[in-house]
């Protein structure tokens, strides 16, 4: 009895200071990866989507991101984008006729992995989509008028007006949808659920603001403090209540986050995660660190309001594992997932399943294979 005693009190004296690691079996400890579309094949062959997560199993993941709302479609069989646009599912040949979201639930929750899929897009169109086309109406515009904006060098973008009643009913309505549809573990927003500072000078946020302003118009300078936050306040607002319709469906359904760092996510994209945290808003929070050295990777991980967050939610540090033509090496993710370990961070997710080990790189798939095997255990 003494002795049964003795062990758990040196179990109580000394579990505070045994370090959390990455791999620890706890609901907290995130292990993702994100699924996407783009560049990638598992989401296209029912039989390779099996097998892909069968082998992230194996090697321990525990979290999948699958996209499901991307370059103006859903990935799934959506009434409310048939609704909207008259294309309830994404046309790409390999998705007809098969629910993706469901069969990865049917393979992934009998492994015990969290399915939480992930609103890739956000308030982001390609600039020739029938979501475009249809409802011009809803499509922000910066103060020049135009309202087309570039992603990388090619890609035409518009962005959907977050503050406009329609398109808030649009956005809410796709993911309780998904909540009341399918037996899922969370739904997750990210940095595209803000709108690039550029933008907002349609005539309906500058009606907004003259009338909450006495009349007076948006600064000109779309960088100006007050009007950045007004905004951004604007999408705290219309996101709690996205919160508060989800949770009324499903309480137990995670609300996760993937922004970029707050000073960027906020003065470029205008989305304030550190506010939505404070609101209660959020679940867990994935934060994207996509640095090609290490020493701007750790200085962004242990900025305040990282560090603040991370002691009241979940919060997993997104890591770069490289895109198509630019593979991160194995020495650099390596160094980047033992610094989120040190810190005791809430675990850590990848961008993305096709660069684990898939595309071409200084090292061999079986390399790169060999290596994830041994980032997780049990």
């Amino acid at each position: 009895m003494k002795k049964n005693l003795l062990v758990l009190f040196l179990i109580a004296f000394l579990l505070p200071f045994v370090p959390k690691s990455i791999a620890a079996d706890s609901p907290s400890q995130i292990r993702g990866i994100w699924l996407t579309n783009v560049d990638s094949e598992i989401l296209f062959k029912a039989d390779e989507l099996q097998r892909d997560i069968d082998q992230l199993a194996q090697f321990n993941f525990n979290t999948l991101y699958p996209t499901v709302w991307n370059w103006g479609y859903t990935l799934y069989p959506s009434a409310v984008a048939q609704k909207a646009t008259g294309v309830g599912l994404d046309p790409t040949e390999g998705l007809q006729g098969r629910d993706v979201l469901q069969e990865i639930i049917n393979v992934a929750h009998p492994k015990k992995m969290r399915v939480i899929p992930w609103f890739e897009f956000g308030f982001m169109a390609p600039a020739d989509s029938q979501l475009a086309k249809q409802h011009s109406q809803w499509l922000t515009q910066k103060k020049d008028g135009s309202k087309l904006w570039l992603e990388g060098a090619v890609h035409k973008r518009v962005w959907l007006n977050p503050l406009y009643p329609e398109v808030q009913a649009f956005i809410k309505d796709l993911i309780v949808e998904i909540v009341s549809k399918y037996d899922i573990d969370g739904i997750q927003l990210d940095d595209h659920f803000g709108y690039p500072a550029e933008f907002g000078y349609d005539p309906y946020t500058v009606e907004l603001y003259k009338l909450e302003h006495q009349g007076q118009s948006p600064p000109l300078d779309f960088q100006d403090k007050q009007w950045i936050q007004w905004r951004a306040d604007k999408i705290t607002d219309y996101v709690e209540t996205i919160v508060q319709s989800v949770k009324k469906v499903n309480p137990k359904v995670i609300i996760s986050l993937s922004p970029n760092p707050q000073t960027f996510s906020l003065e470029s994209y205008l989305l304030d995660w550190l506010k939505w945290q404070q609101k209660g808003l959020i679940d867990e929070l994935v934060l994207q660190v996509y640095r090609n050295d290490l020493s701007s990777f750790t200085e962004e991980i242990t900025q305040p309001e990282v560090l603040q967050v991370k002691e009241k939610i979940p919060l997993a540090i997104g890591i770069m594992t490289g895109l198509k033509g630019s593979i991160t090496p194995l020495n650099l993710i390596s160094e980047q997932i033992e610094q989120v370990k040190n810190r005791s961070f809430g675990g850590v997710s990848f961008f993305f399943y096709e660069s684990l080990w898939n595309l071409a790189s200084k090292e061999t798939p079986q390399q790169r294979q060999q290596f994830w095997g041994a980032v997780f255990t049990k």
